[in-house]
């Protein structure tokens, strides 16, 4: 049976991810149900595209990403799958699938209307009422045959992705997430990077890149390409986010060495 991983904003005090765990698991008991991430910010659709990004080819073909970050819900946004570089999406149309759909094609579509046998869903629970019978059946059966109807792949809603851009011969990009450990991972990719560039940030400068948060002493801040292949900003044994006063959507410059 499918792997179905979960990536919401519900966290775990209210039993949200619970109920759309017992939903699918009373539809395909023997799925292999991983949580990827239950702490994404309330409705932050653009953080949730980014975990979910990271996650999407870590996992095998066949996998089914449940990602339910979804402000709109019970408004006209589309509840959707599709199949993509041979992985599914189960989710709302909201933007949240928009880095995956960058990088790889869709290949088939569907719009998802529900389980007729469940009644109709509710007006603000799609996660358990319409998105988990969805990923369930999937992992079944390989099939949407009854939850709603296939559509073209095509159309979806973007986001507005950042790309960084060179000025001359500086850099300039953004923060593009912020970690638990307040590090700032930035969109600036590792080939803009060298050894010696120097880092502007939040008011601060930091001069060179370093292969390891331990390779300054505890409370300074230091530059690393991170597990992301990106810029990133940390504080050895703290916050840069707190240190800084920076948080997602902060620009930062990349310069060369000065003579």
């Amino acid at each position: 049976m499918g792997i179905i991983t979960l990536i919401s904003d519900f966290g775990t005090a209210d039993g949200y991810v619970g109920e759309m765990k017992g939903e699918i698991l009373c539809r395909c008991a023997e799925a292999t149900i991983v949580d990827v991430s239950h702490d994404i910010a309330p409705g932050d659709v653009s953080d949730g595209a980014w975990v979910l990004d990271r996650v999407w080819d870590r996992f095998p073909e066949g996998t089914i990403h449940l990602a339910v970050i979804d402000p709109g819900v019970g408004t006209t946004r589309r509840p959707i799958a599709f199949e993509a570089d041979g992985r599914w999406y189960v989710g709302p149309d909201n933007g949240l699938p928009a880095r995956v759909l960058a990088r790889h094609e869709p290949t088939r579509a569907w719009l998802l209307s529900g389980d007729p046998a469940s009644g109709i869903p509710s007006q603000t629970f799609h996660g358990r009422d319409i998105f988990a019978p969805a990923a369930a059946k999937l992992a079944s059966t390989g099939t949407l045959q009854g939850l709603g109807e296939p559509v073209e792949p095509r159309g979806f809603r973007e986001l507005d992705i950042s790309r960084p851009e060179r000025l001359g011969d500086a850099v300039k990009g953004q923060v593009v997430h912020v970690d638990r450990f307040g590090n700032l991972i930035t969109d600036v990719p590792a080939r803009c990077m060298s050894p010696t560039a120097l880092i502007e940030i939040g008011g601060a400068v930091i001069s060179g890149m370093r292969s390891s948060y331990a390779s300054v002493a505890t409370g300074e801040l230091l530059a690393i390409v991170g597990s992301a292949g990106t810029l990133e900003v940390a504080e050895r044994d703290g916050s840069a986010s707190e240190r800084l006063g920076v948080q997602k959507g902060a620009k930062v410059c990349v310069r060369p060495e000065r003579d």
